[in-house]
């Protein structure tokens, strides 16, 4: 089985913490190849990666970064952030504290609280010729013209498959292109609106233990 998995929301333990459910490694062990397909930075996946014993093949940033085959590309177009962030937060402060680990590594993306107010947000954003997604856990401030599919394709390209060829898990709105380009979704029972709809499956479970129903059900199926 091959896999492009989501991380927040789909392999962690829905307790708040935001901590990984460690009943996902081995399904990630046992899977032919994985794609991990995050809105997270690229050195928290593929330290993910590292650290649960598998080849690091990323799309991080929502589809702005790829990472396969040793090699790092940036998809994602920059212009129009330093304006948002200039005009939103002229002080430098994104809502995180004072020292801002979620934007430190960020090449392609803004990511803003859910606390903060998204109208505002928004009109700024579009201002500056960018969209803004609610993955759940942040606002994500990017260009309209990359996302998640485009990633797990690009990575699937130098894999030398077909992003066809993958199962996707995911339980957000910025996981819809990516279930549409890969064989088989499934979105996790903690899912949005978005995500539910685009899915083939949902999962009677959420979050961890949704990612593990929906790895048994499509291996049940081969």
């Amino acid at each position: 089985m091959r896999l492009a998995v989501d991380i927040d929301g789909t392999l962690t333990r829905g307790d708040g913490s935001g901590a990984l459910d460690p009943r996902v490694f081995e399904p990630l062990r046992e899977a032919e190849a994985v794609v991990v397909c995050t809105g997270k930075v690229l050195p928290n996946a593929t330290a993910l990666c590292t650290y649960v014993g598998m080849e690091a093949n990323v799309v991080a940033e929502t589809g702005g970064i790829v990472y396969s085959d040793n090699e790092m590309r940036v998809l994602g177009d920059a212009e129009g952030l330093n304006g948002f962030v200039k005009e939103y937060a002229p002080d430098g402060d994104l809502g995180w504290g004072k020292t801002d680990l979620v934007n430190r590594w960020r090449e392609t993306e803004v990511a803003v609280p859910l606390e903060r107010d998204r109208d505002e947000i928004d009109e700024i954003a579009e201002r500056q010729g960018l969209e803004v997604l609610d993955t759940g856990y942040a606002y994500h401030v990017k260009s309209p013209d990359v996302d998640k599919g485009q990633g797990l394709a690009a990575v699937a390209e130098t894999l030398g498959l077909e992003p066809s060829e993958f199962v996707a898990v995911g339980d957000s709105e910025n996981d819809v292109h990516t279930f549409e380009v890969a064989g088989t979704s499934y979105a996790v029972g903690n899912a949005d609106e978005a995500a539910l709809e685009a899915a083939d499956y949902v999962t009677e479970s959420s979050y961890a233990s949704g990612f593990v129903e929906a790895f048994e059900s499509e291996k049940s199926r081969r």
